[in-house]
């Protein structure tokens, strides 16, 4: 089956980093407005998903969730969560205080990976 997500080595460090100082972890990227479109990280049930939003994988075992809309906009991209030096836009996720910032990378699915794409999970 193919991901919709991976994540860098980076990601994985810093995910791993902000497991031990916050616990559970939960992610949210969202389609525009005060934090753009940057990736947040957030403490597992401080933030939650509007209705219809898209899950589109786990990270490190944790969710990772995609605007509706955006997703939408996104379906046939595949998504790779990185890390950046420095702030983004946004100055709500959890790696903010750290000096850095989750972004994404995105590619076209290849029409092969489309045909094994698993199902997301929409928030009801």
């Amino acid at each position: 089956m193919v991901s919709r997500i991976e994540i860098t080595n980076a990601a994985k460090n810093l995910i791993n980093e902000l497991k031990a100082l916050h616990g559970e972890l939960m992610f949210y990227q969202a389609g525009g407005c005060c934090e753009g479109t940057q990736p947040q990280c957030f403490e597992k049930g401080s933030f939650y998903p509007r209705m219809n939003d898209a899950m589109i994988g786990l990270v490190e075992g944790f969710e990772f969730w995609v605007d509706r809309d955006l997703f939408e906009y996104w379906k046939y991209s595949h998504f790779t969560l990185d890390v950046i030096e420095g702030f983004g836009p946004g100055g709500f996720s959890l790696e903010t205080p750290l000096g850095k910032t989750f972004k994404i990378n995105y590619r076209l699915f290849t029409e092969n990976e489309l045909a094994q794409l698993p199902p997301v999970i929409r928030n009801e």
